[in-house]
């Protein structure tokens, strides 16, 4: 069993909105290993990073995602930071990956980047584009397909994935 899509991104790229979209699309169903984490954590994503710090989080992470990809055959979206893990790149090869992009005004747009996200509490504008620089090769290197969400309705963008995968809706 392995996942029909899996979504990558940054944080407020519309991973999980286009990941709901594309299930309903095709008939399937939705899973989300931020969700995963907090249900089996019994917290926050925020909770954990600042309990136990960003390496203890990764370690849960890479594992929720280990299990999702083993158990779910429908679409999946990972965490921002779920491609950091050589390993997860690893699992990810061989996969449908999706790679959602946007640019820092519209991560602004649709984050406000805000304090919720802890990796962004401070001058969030330079965290964000530092994370981006550190992590985009990773998200193209594991993605079959980038689909840019700038200026598009998550309507659009899901449009653009099936099109991209070549998947036609159930």
């Amino acid at each position: 069993m392995s996942p029909l899509i899996v979504l990558v991104g940054p944080m407020g790229v519309g991973k999980s909105t286009v990941g709901q979209l594309l299930a309903e699309r095709l008939g399937t169903g939705y899973r989300d290993t931020d969700d995963d984490i907090v249900a089996v954590q019994g917290r926050t994503i925020a909770e954990i990073f600042v309990e136990e710090g960003e390496s203890a989080f990764r370690a849960i992470e890479k594992q929720a995602v280990r299990e999702a990809l083993a158990g779910h055959d429908g679409v999946l979206a990972l965490g921002g930071g779920a491609v950091l893990d050589p390993d997860t790149r690893a699992l990810l090869a061989g996969q449908r990956v999706v790679y959602l992009s946007m640019d820092v005004e519209e991560a602004v747009k649709r984050t406000g980047l805000n304090a919720a996200r802890p990796l962004l509490a401070i001058n969030p504008r330079k965290q964000w584009r530092e994370l981006m620089e550190a992590r985009r090769h990773l998200y193209e290197e594991v993605a079959t397909a980038v689909v840019a969400t700038d200026g598009r309705t998550p309507e659009e963008v899901t449009r653009a994935a099936l099109d991209a995968l070549e998947l036609k809706e159930a």
